[in-house]
């Protein structure tokens, strides 16, 4: 039996037309959707890491600014120690008016000084050993230990010395009566805690509007490693004004 379709065939292909275009909005929605959700996403991220290279940037900064400030704090170091180095030379090993105090203080009735020279030269070296003789010379420490059988013993390192203080020698010129003051001054000024190596260097008659003196010439060195305390410093300068 043969079928009848009474639906004209222009319908049923609108339908599908709208079918076929409904589909396409939907899946044409559903791209966009992803397209929209996938923008965001990097957008997102792009944020993320927009704020990350913002905060390394105001780290780097301040690494930087710490950098910069340490280089300075490091300049102003050295310039304190090099300060500190120039002023440790400067420095007098023995004040001026301690050393005039002890001079005068020391003086016996009727001395009196006319001039006084100061200088200062580096220490010299400590001479050497002389030789042993061949008929005394001892064998070396590494053979007598071998013989014994002990091990020898370890050298050390020579580490690098500290530079040469310098010494520091007085020229005492003055007048005195006669050579028994002057032998006297030589002897205090020996039995005294700033000098050592006092020595006669001159003494000759010298005629004074009528008076005869002995005129001497002293050399005197500070002694090497003083190391003045208060108390000592202020005892010396009491005894000054005392014979003053």
């Amino acid at each position: 039996m043969a079928t009848i379709n009474f639906v004209p065939d222009d319908y049923i292909q609108q339908r599908q037309s709208n079918r076929a275009n409904s589909l396409y909005l939907i899946l044409l929605v559903a791209v966009l959707c992803g397209i929209g959700a996938t923008f965001s996403v990097l957008k997102m991220r792009q944020r993320s890491v927009q704020a990350e290279l913002a905060q390394l940037s105001r780290q780097l900064t301040q690494a930087k600014d710490q950098i910069t400030k340490l280089e300075e704090l490091k300049s102003k170091n050295k310039t304190r120690l090099n300060v500190m180095m120039m002023t440790a030379s400067l420095i007098e090993q023995v004040p001026r008016s301690v050393l005039l105090a002890c001079l005068t203080n020391n003086l016996p009735a009727g001395v009196s000084l006319t001039t006084l020279e100061m200088k200062e030269k580096e220490k010299s070296k400590t001479p050497t050993a002389a030789p042993t003789k061949s008929g005394t010379a001892k064998k070396p420490a590494a053979a007598a230990a071998g013989k014994a059988g002990s091990t020898p013993a370890k050298v050390e390192p020579d580490l690098p010395s500290a530079p040469p203080e310098p010494e520091v020698t007085l020229m005492i010129q003055g007048l005195a009566p006669s050579d028994i003051e002057v032998a006297n001054y030589i002897a205090n000024l020996n039995e005294s805690i700033l000098f050592d190596q006092v020595q006669l260097v001159q003494s000759e008659e010298r005629d004074v509007e009528g008076i005869k003196f002995r005129e001497f010439r002293l050399a005197a060195r500070i002694r090497p490693e003083l190391k003045l305390t208060r108390k000592d410093i202020e005892e010396i300068r009491k005894k000054r004004d005392q014979t003053s």
